[in-house]
């Protein structure tokens, strides 16, 4: 089994507001392996963001870490001095942004902010930052990168300057990458390219990646492990076959029943009902109790554990208690899970 790059263990993050104390994120723990590809999942404001500017040391002056520890090389980095930090951010962990233009300084040609990178974080020349620069572009995906070295941000499309964004994220060689929604600016066929480019490249690099999204269908056919988030919670953990076709957890149900399908018309579209809750004062029990169609009288008086389903999966739902009634998932999911078992069949017997 691969040995695992990082931990989280019980990490707990709030933020101070004018209305009171947001509890972020609350008392998560994973990991990621060598070499996986971990999505975190769920709606804006879950606390996926949150999670992983923690990792890189990039929270806001309002935030508070109330617990926890975030292991990488035998180091919390919670720990840690912002000297020590500034060593492994960028270089060891880097970070892809949602919006490149945000990430890309519109006055300086794109050669050169990638060649800044190569230099802040390598022993090279100039000449030597600039060969590794273009050898990026070119990993990337840009064509003639040796011309277009010269060029500036507004010359490149949106999909090409995310392509940018992540060669400079790569400009060290990180260990682990962190990618919040990098595809949620582009249109459906960029998002396509960036993630099959994203699957490229850590084949080539063997990085692990942590890829934060809302959307479960960005992440199908690229993530190892998925863990979904809830109000600052992990509510379902697995590898990704595990979470994509046999969910427990009633948000996850509602996830994947709101993605559309080739099967699905106009008026079958699921949506969740409601809204998350505030997370200023968190009611007792099971955050989504409220919105849960199969709310049990527990999810108002405690919130649950997860319950393991598998040795690798997880659900932090009283639906898995063993005192639970029988709850069948919605037929959608169950019309899911069918058609992977049929499919696994067919792949086995081809073998």
């Amino acid at each position: 089994m691969p040995e695992n790059v990082l931990e989280i263990r019980r990490l707990s993050v709030s933020f101070d507001t004018y209305a009171g104390r947001v509890r972020a994120v609350r008392d998560i723990s994973f990991e990621l392996k060598k070499g996986e590809t971990l999505a975190l999942v769920g709606e804006s404001g879950c606390g996926k963001s949150v999670t992983c500017r923690s990792i890189m040391g990039l929270l806001a002056k309002n935030a508070k870490v109330e617990g926890g520890e975030i292991l990488f090389d035998n180091r919390d980095l919670l720990t840690l001095s912002n000297s020590a930090m500034r060593s492994i951010r960028g270089g060891r962990i880097a970070m892809i942004f949602q919006d490149p233009m945000t990430s890309l300084d519109p006055t300086m040609k794109i050669g050169r902010q990638i060649a800044e990178a190569v230099r802040l974080h390598k022993p090279v020349t100039r000449a030597g930052a600039k060969q590794r620069a273009i050898e990026l572009l070119d990993l990337v995906g840009i064509e003639e990168p040796a011309r277009r070295y010269h060029q500036y941000p507004h010359e490149f499309s949106g999909g090409q300057r995310q392509r940018i964004v992540i060669a400079i994220a790569l400009a060290a060689d990180p260990q682990i990458l962190i990618a919040d929604e990098p595809t949620t600016a582009l249109d459906v066929t960029m998002q396509a390219q960036i993630l099959d480019l994203m699957k490229d490249i850590q084949k080539k690099t063997a990085a692990s990646v942590i890829f934060i999204t809302h959307d479960l269908g960005v992440v199908a056919n690229m993530a190892d492990r998925v863990a979904v988030m809830y109000a600052g919670r992990i509510i379902e953990i697995g590898r990704a076959d595990e979470v994509f076709y046999d969910p427990r957890h009633p948000y996850t149900w509602g996830l994947l029943a709101s993605m559309p399908t080739l099967a699905t018309d106009d008026e079958a579209l699921y949506a969740i009902p409601g809204t998350p809750p505030t997370l200023i004062h968190p009611a007792p029990g099971d955050a989504f109790a409220p919105r849960n169609p199969w709310a049990l009288e527990a999810d108002r008086i405690a919130e649950p554990p997860l319950f393991p389903v598998t040795e690798t999966h997880f659900a932090a739902t009283w639906l898995l208690d063993e005192r639970a009634p029988e709850i069948d998932p919605p037929e959608s999911i169950v019309l899911r899970a069918r058609a992977f078992r049929q499919n696994q069949s067919e792949r086995s017997a081809s073998l």
